[in-house]
């Protein structure tokens, strides 16, 4: 049952009066373990409180609170980062790259992005790479974006698999090649990246890396119009109108087929 404090605060709230960015939360939600594991050091938790009151999640929007959490996160971070901690020194990388409780420094964020690739991080790897194609905190250098995407990418990075194959399609850091293009579109679509799927799609549309397949080309839009990206939607019906009912049949049954294998996990 609850408590006469519980029901008043309910009240409250539905006339639009509450007591404080957190009076509305009783001792066991979620805001209310946040923020003392917050108080207790979490770095996460800590982070994540920045992030709620930075965009008003669960609790009122306040600048001041979000600096505040932020920060107390940086610190947090540095502290395990020092120690050697992977995946708080991207974290670390992070806060420097988006200014988040520290001032903003590319340079200091690259440093932590670098320890935490060095280590295997894939995030990081996948980030660091990033950084280097567009010249942020380094030297823009696409023959090294491609290295550490890729070391990210052969760790089952989905959104580096995608970036490696973009540098394979464009020719950017490395020789221009199609069939690897679509070879790490692939691993990426498969992890239900829809750009991805959308880019192969257009591959096998447009015959570059695989033989022309208006069959498999419409599967594959298919399966990024149900994520909802609107390219596929309008690419798709550009395809449909030169297949035979019979080759939509049967794209329409490979769509089905991958979108179960991508999102329900089936063989």
């Amino acid at each position: 049952m609850k408590s006469l404090l519980q029901v008043l605060l309910a009240l409250l709230m539905l006339i639009g009066i509450s007591l404080s960015p957190l009076a509305v939360y009783g001792e066991d939600s979620p805001i209310e373990e946040l923020l003392k594991q917050a108080k207790q050091g979490d770095a996460d938790a800590q982070y994540t409180l920045g992030e709620r009151y930075k965009y008003g999640e669960g609790v009122r929007e306040d600048e001041i609170e979000s600096y505040k959490w932020y920060s107390e996160a940086a610190k947090s971070y540095r502290n395990l980062a020092e120690q050697g901690d992977a995946d708080a020194q991207y974290k670390l990388g992070d806060s420097y790259k988006f200014g988040e409780g520290i001032a903003q420094d590319f340079d200091e964020g690259v440093k932590w992005y670098r320890k935490a690739a060095e280590q295997g991080h894939s995030e990081a790897q996948y980030t660091l790479g990033w950084m280097y194609q567009n010249g942020s905190g380094v030297a823009k250098d696409e023959k090294e974006a491609v290295e550490w995407y890729r070391k990210a990418a052969e760790q089952g990075h989905s959104e580096a698999q995608y970036m490696l194959g973009e540098m394979y399609n464009k020719g950017k850091g490395v020789v221009r090649e199609y069939q690897e293009a679509v070879r790490w579109y692939r691993k990426a679509a498969k992890q239900g990246y829809t750009q991805a799927q959308f880019n192969l799609g257009w591959m096998y549309e447009q015959g570059e890396g695989v033989s022309q397949d208006y069959i498999t080309a419409y599967a594959w839009y298919n399966v990024a119009a149900s994520q909802q990206h609107d390219g596929a939607k309008y690419n798709r019906d550009i395809v449909l109108a030169k297949m035979s009912s019979n080759q939509i049949e049967v794209g329409q049954r490979l769509a089905r087929e991958l979108y179960d294998k991508i999102y329900y996990k089936t063989e």
